[in-house]
């Protein structure tokens, strides 16, 4: 398990590119509300913190996890944005659901990174239980909602980087 080695929201603070000029779309289910929500505060606040002002922030609700893709495909075409953050979190029940939302989006999120020219960063818990999603939203190992923020501005970086060369 990769948090029993890195906790999500430890990071360099330092290794953060400036991120005063970017604007990020977060697209959030609402399916498992109150992990979805702290997520979403992890994410945003992470993001205030290096410096991506709270307008340049454009958050949109999808109801579930499977969702998410077809939301930060539309948020891609209706705003100019730097990158898009999905967020979600489908915990494992006695169905084979889970392993088809989890499949459907991870494949639908990677089709978005390949045809598209800005970034879509991963932010989807798939957990076997409820505590390890609390564990992963605020819990005892960080808030993936961190993480996925680092990502989204280290990306926008590497992404201009790329353009300047």
């Amino acid at each position: 398990m990769a948090t029993a080695y890195q906790h999500l929201s430890q990071y360099d603070f330092e290794a953060v590119p400036d991120a005063s000029e970017m604007k990020i779309g977060i697209v959030v289910s609402e399916w498992n509300v109150n992990i979805t929500e702290a997520l979403l505060k992890g994410a945003c606040d992470t993001l205030e913190r290096h410096g991506v002002k709270k307008e340049n922030i454009h958050i949109a609700r999808v109801p579930g996890s499977f969702e998410l893709t077809f939301g930060a495909k539309m948020m891609s075409q209706q705003l100019k944005l730097d990158a898009i953050i999905v967020l979600g979190c489908v915990v494992r029940g006695d169905t084979p659901h889970f392993d088809y939302v989890c499949s459907g989006v991870t494949q639908g999120i990677t089709a978005l990174n390949v045809s598209s020219d800005i970034p879509f960063i991963f932010g989807l818990l798939t957990t076997d239980n409820m505590q390890q999603s609390l564990d992963r939203a605020g819990g005892k190992y960080g808030n993936k909602g961190d993480e996925a923020a680092v990502t989204a501005i280290k990306m926008v970086a590497f992404h201009c980087q790329l353009e300047k060369s």
